[in-house]
């Protein structure tokens, strides 16, 4: 995000009072609107000494650049990220569980991949810089809160990075609809990084041939794909079960 970044909605906002709320500079709250959610939230901004300001809808919708922002706007300071990749890894206990995401542009997509990838309990989410949608305030939006707790990684070489997490004994597993095996017939068990493509596009070619296996979700009806998002909850849930299914 840039120097002046604005969140807006009660869970992107609220997440953020709670995880890092020094980082938020004023609150613009809807005078018209003092509900036990909105008197709960700015009991926290004022719990923070956060600096909170009335303001009305227009101005709301001036401040987020959209009028889905439920009454809540934030002015916050960027998140500092000083964790590299290699870093996360080498903190994490047991096996990894990545999230790649080769090309996904559409904010509203990555926001809810992202809340997808705090519920499965993903360690990671990676995305090319180029090629790739940023952190913005519609993506915190939807990702109701995920965008505070999931690290968004974006690396300069999309393929390099994959090679690296092989070293690591990473497997990489690409999804396609043309794949021979199913998401359900593979092995998800151990460390993994599941690559989804942009709808439509799909994967890369580079990046397709760096995969260590390509899998397909079953399609039963007569549309033939899922949203990245929806594809996103699939896979990586059938990795979860898999991890618990193996828990002695």
């Amino acid at each position: 995000m840039n120097a002046k970044t604005w969140l807006f909605g009660f869970h992107a906002v609220g997440v953020r009072l709670k995880t890092a709320p020094a980082t938020v500079l004023e609150l613009h709250a809807d005078a018209a609107r003092r509900d036990q959610r909105m008197r709960q939230l700015l009991e926290r901004a004022q719990a923070a000494g956060v600096r909170v300001l009335d303001s009305d809808d227009a101005r709301l919708t001036q401040l987020a650049g959209s009028a889905r922002h439920q009454g809540v706007v934030a002015h916050v300071a960027p998140l500092a990220h000083t964790h590299s990749l290699d870093d996360l890894l080498d903190a994490v206990e047991g096996a990894p569980l990545l999230l790649v995401l080769d090309g996904v542009t559409d904010p509203h997509n990555l926001g809810a991949c992202l809340r997808v990838a705090d519920g499965a309990g993903v360690h990671a989410v990676i995305a090319p810089k180029d090629h790739a949608v940023g952190l913005n305030a519609t993506v915190a939006k939807v990702a109701s809160g995920a965008a505070e707790t999931v690290p968004y990684l974006m690396v300069t070489n999309l393929a390099r990075t994959l090679n690296e997490l092989k070293e690591r004994d990473i497997r990489i597993a690409g999804t396609s609809d043309d794949a021979a095996q199913t998401l359900y017939e593979a092995d998800l068990s151990g460390p993994i990084a599941l690559v989804l493509g942009a709808e439509g596009r799909g994967l890369r070619q580079l990046t397709r041939k760096t995969c260590d296996q390509l899998l397909r979700i079953p399609m039963l009806g007569a549309v033939e794909s899922l949203n990245v998002s929806v594809a996103a909850g699939v896979g990586l849930y059938e990795a979860r079960r898999q991890r618990l299914a193996r828990r002695p």
